[in-house]
């Protein structure tokens, strides 16, 4: 099969054309701005959800809407995650500028109709969710290739840093969406959808204008079967595990549900199949071969697990500031999404000040060091996490979110550069795509299983502590009872959102009936934190022991990936393979192992 090569940017400066040195600067900006906005829309809607619910006149806590909620929070990350490694292929294919370039106008098209959407009620949810899914598609399309056009553009020797600042922005834009969210939710609700679009014009016209394609591509057919597979499966998945999180017959989760059982095993068959599929077509969706080197194989696994614990500690956190610590100290549970992401500032400054200094300084000393050490340093916030009162010292806190903000930027770039340094230059596109698939299925996977602790741990405690603290305010004990029985799962929701449910769960003649002074008291802002706070922190300590033990489980990946030119750089050389991959590895050491390399496991 012969292969064939886009032309490289000129040498020297001309009308409309750009020396190399500057088209790569011109790439990593364009396509860091990219990912800051797809990873910004990852996060902004977590903390906007009390805002966009009251402005389309939907009750979240109501039984029926919990699905809504579900999906309004989840679609964007499931279809995210499900797509990259298809559309990182397809840019593999048919160019990964023009697939890119596509991903911005998809997104900015729907960030335009997300913000202006005059439905209200429950099918003004679905329409949001619907167009959430079209926004994940563009969203899915910048992530599958930015890193893919970067690793194209930069030498390996200039790869760290470049994938590095990237890397933190993009992430530090997940970080800052729950600033930004709630500040612009407390105005206007649109807002949230709105801040994109300036962004999103100004970034499609810049990529048509200013991006091409500077990587080899080879003609090939597309892996339909494998895609379908692929996709439908990871589909299946996902939506099990968010409907796992409702109740179902009498239990406080649905995960025994028929239809919830169904999803799982049907998407882990499909899955499987997808697997047969890959290793049976000639030219494969992705080459399952890759996960043969040590490398990508080390490095993607620590992805997964890092952004497992990583989305754990952000839901975690969330919770603990708007449901219980916030109120606490007197403010009210209409304005906790704004301040829980304005107490949560310091994770995003400990990111963006190790991050490109990780990215910049692998480069020279290798990644596995500082990956491993930023995902040791993350497990050791989770622990000492675990000696903070429910309403602790807010320095102490902060210390401690920056330590491990800091620590996850140890990781992110060198993580990032290992896999990415470990491929074949035409199989970019697709380990790209790979590489987000982690991250995104690391953090639906987080809502399901942070979630599930939560709800295990307050359902073990919350009910007696409710019960009691019912009563002692005069509430009837019949009435106590039945509030106290409740599934969990409404009550975690309503301080995710920071709702006090108290006023609804109880109506206004029970409120009457015990009396001004407590019906005030019942429905203050210490009453519903305090009730649950014991439970809380109960299935908190089971939340970040678990955040922890992922952590340290993707440090010892990391450590067992190693250095990419550690692992490969040798053999190259000694690899026989087709001539674009020879050429490519010549050109840049330690950068694509060729087909033959692969298929040796090296």
């Amino acid at each position: 099969m012969t292969s064939t090569v886009s032309s490289p940017p000129p040498t020297a400066a001309g009308p409309g054309t750009a020396r190399p040195d500057r088209y790569k600067w011109t790439a990593l900006s364009n396509t860091t701005l990219g990912v800051f906005m797809a990873l910004l829309n990852t996060s902004i809607v977590i903390i906007s959800l009390p805002a966009i619910f009251r402005g389309i006149h939907v009750n979240p806590l109501q039984a029926s809407n919990i699905g809504l909620l579900l999906w309004l929070l989840q679609g964007y990350l499931v279809v995210t995650a499900v797509l990259v490694v298809t559309l990182g292929r397809i840019g593999d294919l048919f160019g990964r500028v023009r697939m890119y370039n596509a991903g911005f106008a998809v997104f900015t098209v729907a960030s335009i109709a997300l913000a202006l959407s005059p439905v209200t009620g429950s099918k003004g949810a679905l329409v949001l969710i619907g167009l959430r899914v079209i926004q994940g598609i563009g969203g899915a399309l910048l992530m599958a290739n930015s890193m893919a056009i970067i690793t194209d553009a930069f030498p390996v020797h200039e790869r760290g840093m470049a994938l590095g600042i990237n890397i933190v922005a993009g992430i530090s834009g997940s970080f800052l969406g729950l600033l930004v969210g709630g500040v612009l939710s407390a105005v206007d609700w649109r807002l949230v959808f709105l801040v994109s679009v300036p962004f999103g014009i100004f970034g499609t016209v810049w990529a048509y204008l200013k991006l091409h394609d500077t990587g080899i591509r080879v003609p090939a057919k597309l892996d339909w079967w494998g895609n379908a597979t692929f996709a439908l499966g990871l589909v299946l998945v996902m939506i099990g595990l968010t409907y796992g999180l409702i109740p179902h017959g009498g239990h406080s989760m649905g995960w025994t549900g028929p239809w919830v059982l169904a999803e799982l095993i049907g998407g882990a068959v499909l899955l499987a199949l997808f697997v047969w599929i890959e290793t049976r077509v000639d030219d494969p969706m992705f080459n399952l071969s890759l996960f043969r080197l040590r490398a990508f194989a080390g490095a993607g696994l620590a992805n997964l697990l890092s952004n497992m614990g990583r989305g754990g500690l952000q839901f975690m956190l969330i919770l603990w500031l708007q449901g219980i610590w916030l109120p606490l100290h007197g403010y009210s549970f209409q304005s906790t999404p704004l301040w829980s992401g304005i107490y949560l500032v310091p994770l995003s400054i400990g990111y963006l000040a190790s991050g490109p200094l990780a990215g910049r300084l692998s480069d020279r000393y290798g990644q596995k060091w500082f990956s491993s050490l930023g995902m040791f340093g993350a497990a050791a916030t989770f622990v000492v996490l675990l000696f903070l009162p429910v309403n602790f010292s807010y320095p102490a806190f902060a210390v401690i979110v920056l330590l491990n903000g800091i620590s996850v930027g140890l990781f992110s770039a060198p993580n990032t550069t290992t896999m990415m340094n470990a491929v074949p230059a035409a199989q970019r596109g697709a380990a790209s795509g790979m590489r987000a698939t982690f991250m995104n299925s690391g953090f639906v996977l987080s809502i399901g299983i942070f979630f599930s602790l939560m709800i295990v741990g307050l359902a073990s405690t919350l009910p007696a502590a409710m019960a009691h603290g019912l009563a002692a305010q005069g509430i009837p004990a019949a009435v106590a009872h039945k509030v106290a029985s409740l599934p969990p799962v409404g009550t975690l929701f309503a301080a995710f959102l920071g709702y006090n449910p108290m006023r609804t769960l109880l109506g206004p003649h029970v409120l009457a009936h015990i009396g001004a002074a407590r019906a005030a008291t019942v429905t203050g802002k210490s009453f519903f934190p305090s009730l649950i706070s014991g439970p809380f922190h109960h299935g908190l300590v089971i939340a970040f022991l678990a955040s922890a033990g992922l952590c340290a489980a993707a440090g010892v990946s990391s450590l067992w990936a190693g250095n990419q030119h550690e692992a490969q750089g040798q053999r190259l050389a000694r690899s026989a393979g087709d001539s674009d991959s020879n050429r490519d590895s010549a050109a840049e050491p330690g950068t694509a192992a060729p087909t033959s390399a692969i298929k040796a496991g090296v």
